[in-house]
């Protein structure tokens, strides 16, 4: 044990040992020692600091570490946000103010209960109490009302009494339509009764065209001027200038079998063969197209659907909807346009592009609705979106991540603001749907559309 330096007398004090000597020496090496190593620390943050703003045309700032601790804060905080609280609305840059009727559109795959059950090894990550649908249906529509829907839009309805008991509570009347064949499940619309007003509806059954058991339901919607009216505080002698605001909303949910491209396509064409017939009879309504399309974005269908037109035989029927990757190897591009012929002439026979294109010799497919992606209107970030504008991933279980569903609009409409799906690197973490905060295995699209004058339409 270390000696302390004895006292002598006149408040003199003896000179140290030598042990006690050499120990003092190498306290103040060690001292000397880490005070250089702060400062060529501090001088290496400052000089980090320089250079970076050097690089960007700027000068040196004391407040160079604080932007970037907040800046790290709110990054944390907007991770939190999309995990523990809910999914942001993000807004078109352009005004729109001047455009005061709108409605909040949702569409959601809510993950029938059969489906949920017949099918354990899509959620393997997933607690049984989380398919539960007690607890499903009370998260789905705990989120909805945080939307502040007008307009629902739903597919793998097999609850429908249960769906429909709760959003009665919440001012909404809907219609349904089950599939037919063997499936309980079906397509479910339910909209608002202070808002909107049914004035006809009826649905498809792909079946009768032997395009298998899916449906479709087609519903001409009228807004309720008086509630526009009042909400937007539009005076009575404005009213009667503004024409009334109806619309079509399609809702569907297409045919999930990757190989039948020819089935897929069918159900597409023939949807929108008959949404524009209903909009013209109708006076030429805008149409809304919500569902689950089983299709990619990038692929023939979506680009049918955004473009209006499709040369069948340009495209492989196994790939149509994008979901099963190309398969075509990395070789010469003459042997690779050999085999694509080869393939093509042997997928398509007589019969699948007799039910893709509705008769026998058309290979070329057109529709006349000039339709738009809600998403893609209004610019998003990067960890949710794809190059398009498409949601990165709107579905996801152990066996696929990526985006089925979609909200397109046509002209008479124009998005105003669209809720944000969860960026990928969250639903990773996250590692299976549904859970404790979502209540499908498919998120919700939310969009916020408004009506444009037919004066002001481009």
């Amino acid at each position: 044990m270390e000696s302390s330096p004895r006292t002598l007398g006149r408040g003199k004090r003896e000179p140290p040992s030598l042990i006690e000597q050499t120990h003092q020496t190498h306290s103040r090496k060690r001292r000397r020692v880490v005070t250089v190593e702060s400062e060529i620390h501090v001088h290496e943050k400052r000089y980090e600091i320089s250079s970076s703003n050097s690089r960007r045309g700027g000068s040196s700032s004391p407040w160079i570490d604080e932007r970037q601790r907040k800046k790290n804060k709110r990054r944390q905080r907007s991770k939190k946000e999309f995990v523990d609280g809910y999914r942001k609305w993000v807004f078109s840059p352009h005004d729109f103010s001047r455009y005061k009727d709108r409605v909040c559109i949702v569409s959601y795959n809510i993950l029938g209960v059969e489906n949920a059950l017949k099918h354990p090894y899509l959620y393997p990550q997933v607690r049984p109490q989380f398919l539960n649908w007690d607890w499903r249906k009370k998260l789905i529509l705990k989120e909805l009302n945080h939307y502040e829907p007008g307009i629902l839009c739903f597919q793998e309805v097999d609850r429908y009494s249960d769906l429909a008991d709760l959003l009665q509570k919440d001012g909404f009347k809907g219609v349904y339509k089950v599939r037919t064949g063997k499936a309980n499940d079906g397509c479910a619309v339910f909209w608002k009764e202070e808002l909107f007003t049914l004035l006809h509806q009826e649905s498809i059954e792909f079946q009768k065209f032997g395009l298998r058991d899916n449906v479709a339901q087609l519903c001409v919607l009228k807004m309720i001027r008086s509630h526009s009216d009042s909400n937007q505080c539009v005076n009575s002698q404005n009213s009667q200038n503004t024409p009334s605001r109806s619309l079509l909303l399609v809702n569907i949910h297409v045919l999930f079998n990757p190989n039948r491209g020819d089935i897929k396509l069918g159900q597409v064409r023939l949807l929108l063969e008959r949404a524009h017939a209903i909009s013209q009879e109708w006076g030429n309504i805008p149409v809304v197209i919500a569902g689950d399309l089983n299709s990619m974005p990038k692929s023939p269908i979506y680009q049918f659907l955004a473009s209006s037109s499709l040369d069948i035989l340009l495209h492989d029927r196994r790939k149509i909807s994008g979901q099963i990757e190309n398969e075509i190897s990395s070789r010469p591009l003459t042997a690779q346009l050999e085999d694509a012929h080869r393939l093509l002439a042997y997928r398509w026979s007589e019969e699948e592009l007799r039910l893709a294109a509705g008769c026998d010799g058309v290979t070329q497919l057109q529709h006349h609705l000039k339709l738009c992606s809600a998403y893609t209107g209004i610019p998003g970030s990067y960890r949710t979106r794809d190059n398009c504008g498409e949601p990165l991933a709107t579905s996801y279980h152990s066996k696929f991540m990526g985006t089925v569903d979609y909200i397109w609009h046509s002209q008479g409409l124009v998005p105003v603001g669209v809720v944000e799906t969860l960026p990928v690197d969250i639903l990773r973490k996250i590692r299976g749907l549904p859970n404790e905060k979502w209540g499908s295995d498919h998120l919700a699209l939310v969009c916020e559309l408004a009506f444009v004058d037919d004066s002001r339409v481009t």
